[in-house]
């Protein structure tokens, strides 16, 4: 293996979508592409490709803080098809914010000898930090594009951006 990993963090209808639940706002939109030439290159290269799906129970305890959304198997909860997984590429679904909690997102990087990992998609402030911390917890080398990430809080996405920097390490690109 390259050693290299793409993380498309929940990249999802219910997200990414005008029509979805928990709409993350124009801004949401305007990284698919951005998100698309990552994807082409790392589908060139040697590089592991993983997405994160937000998929939760019907009764799911996120649903006290946020409106209900991408629940497992709904339209909600599928990748946007300008992204979709080709079969060798893994998706992993995931009912926390970081894509460590509850799920083989550790197994699968150890597994394809992953050391350096770059990590794109929504919401900026919370599933994309989160996992970027859980990342930078197990000392993989992070790097966050700019280019490549959103949040519908224009505040929280600066502040995550630079707390991805200042404490987790990650190599902000912009």
């Amino acid at each position: 293996m390259s050693g290299q990993a793409l993380i498309i963090v929940d990249m999802l209808n219910d997200f990414v979508d005008p029509a979805g639940a928990l709409y993350c706002g124009p801004n949401a939109r305007k990284i698919i592409g951005f998100i698309q030439a990552r994807l082409a290159d790392c589908r060139r290269s040697d590089c592991v490709v993983i997405y994160l799906q937000d998929a939760h129970d019907e009764d799911d305890a996120e649903f006290k803080k946020f409106p209900k959304h991408c629940l497992a198997h709904s339209w909600g909860s599928r990748i946007i098809p300008e992204l979709e997984p080709e079969p060798h590429e893994k998706v992993i679904p995931k009912k926390r914010y970081s894509g460590f909690y509850g799920t083989d997102l550790a197994e699968t990087l150890a597994a394809a000898a992953v050391s350096e990992v770059e990590v794109v998609g929504v919401c900026t402030s919370i599933c994309v930090m989160d996992t970027v911390g859980g990342l930078a917890n197990r000392d993989y080398k992070v790097r966050v594009p700019v280019a490549g990430v959103a949040d519908f809080d224009a505040r929280m996405h600066t502040f995550s951006l630079q707390r991805m920097k200042q404490i987790y390490g990650a190599d902000i690109v912009t």
